[in-house]
């Protein structure tokens, strides 16, 4: 055999050789991502509901903020549970954050410790209940590395969102204008309470560049033939007595009465159980939905705080000093359901349903959002009424049919606010909580 026979041999010898150790090396290299991606896979999702039930009974039931309020400190936990979360996975990219967790944590004891540090922050009234919940969660995660990885992850999670958050704005002491003319808001009865919160129509948004970023145009003119129509719809339609409402429409205005902040919640963790979503997914489902309707909660006060425009109760009583001819004064109307302490225009619980069913349809990405929602106001003999919807459209459909027939909207403050929401949503989707590359 010549020198050169001896040399190709040899370098094929050599190739082989080569090939052989990366595949080698493949394989390991597989088997530990393989490992890794497994634990990931195996931490329970329930984690994720767990927590979102606690955060609605601590924000809800103990601190008392079952308000337009609530669902803005829900969004602080959320954030800060996605981040805790995804962090590790890499399954999605990281809201407004750049540090990636240990690969081997565990996301399930992350999430725990980054809601447990949020909400203990904002709500240490509620300290025994939230470490009661917390030595629970850990029970359930075995104990290693892996586990206090992720605690500290975790922890690292909820301080980035605190720290994000501060100085945003909130609880800022802001001046309601007066009421001055026909069309100006005022405080309704019976309590004839001053505007709930106005300093969330000027906290900083959470996905949003500004408040006002999706600030609809004006209310209709009284002198308009829509806003005659309009008047005399809720004036029928929304009467507390001697309503031309039938009585489905009656079940519809109460079931949209007490849902928007602890019923909503509680229909996406049905949901998430049900789909079967992992624990990647549940966090990306609860984040975007409530990140998207805190931000059309601010957006809604922005523009109610901007028109400043009166409720249809005032609107009816004062109707003999609006101007407008085709309009009737009843100076004892009474509207379905309290009005709520703030102004007409847009409707906040249109622009959420829209912003939270949008978003859910997005996650989904299959056209539906798959929702069952339990009503205790629209029950009957003491039992909870809860219908499912299929899509976004039906429960649109139903929110702004509902705010008129409970006599607290003109339909138009409805239709815009459900428009509002879906632009907001998707702005939101568009932005965050997409998928690694």
């Amino acid at each position: 055999m010549g020198p050169v026979d001896r040399g190709l041999r040899s370098g094929r010898f050599w190739r082989r050789r080569g090939a052989a150790a990366f595949l080698a090396a493949a394989l390991l290299a597989a088997t530990i991502g393989g490992t890794v991606d497994a634990r990931r896979g195996a931490a329970n999702p329930a984690v994720i509901t767990d927590w979102n039930a606690t955060m609605v009974a601590t924000i809800v039931t103990d601190a008392g903020k079952g308000n337009a309020e609530g669902i803005f400190w829900y969004s602080f936990v959320q954030a800060a549970v996605y981040n805790a979360v995804v962090g590790i996975t890499h399954r999605y990219e990281l809201y407004k954050w750049d540090v990636r967790g240990p690969r081997a944590a565990s996301p399930e004891a992350a999430a725990a410790a980054a809601a447990h540090r949020v909400l203990l922050y904002y709500f240490p009234a509620s300290a025994t209940r939230l470490n009661n919940a917390y030595t629970a969660s850990l029970a359930r995660i075995p104990n290693g590395v892996s586990k206090r990885q992720g605690i500290r992850y975790g922890e690292r999670a909820a301080a980035h969102i605190i720290s994000l958050r501060a100085n945003d704005g909130r609880t800022a002491s802001l001046t309601v204008a007066p009421a001055v003319q026909a069309g100006d808001w005022r405080p309704t009865p019976p309590g004839f309470a001053p505007m709930l919160v106005p300093w969330l129509s000027q906290v900083t948004p959470f996905t949003l560049n500004s408040p006002d970023q999706f600030r609809p145009g004006p209310p209709p003119a009284i002198s308009s033939p829509t806003y005659t129509a309009e008047f005399n719809e809720v004036k029928a339609f929304g009467a507390k007595t001697g309503s031309s409402r039938d009585a489905v429409q009656t079940q519809t205005a109460l079931f949209f009465s007490d849902i928007a902040i602890g019923a909503l919640q509680g229909a996406l963790r049905d949901l998430v159980t049900r789909r079967g979503l992992n624990i990647s997914d549940s966090a990306r489902l609860f984040a975007a939905a409530d990140l998207a309707g805190s931000d059309s909660g601010i957006a809604a006060w922005d523009a109610k705080f901007h028109y400043h425009w009166w409720r249809p109760v005032t609107a009816i009583r004062l109707a003999d000093e609006d101007g407008n001819l085709d309009t009737t004064a009843d100076p004892l109307w009474e509207p379905l359901i309290t009005t709520p302490p703030y102004p007409d225009w847009p409707s906040g619980l249109c622009n959420l349903m829209a912003a939270v069913s949008n978003s859910v349809t997005r996650v989904l990405g299959d056209g539906s959002i798959d929702l069952n929602i339990t009503s205790v106001a629209a029950g009957t003999g003491g039992v909870p009424l809860t219908k499912h919807y299929a899509t976004a459209a039906e429960l649109l459909t139903d929110a702004i049919n509902a705010r008129v027939w409970s006599g607290i909207h003109f339909r138009t403050a409805d239709v815009v606010a459900a428009q509002m929401g879906t632009q907001i949503s998707n702005w939101a989707l568009d932005h965050y909580f997409q998928p690694t590359h």
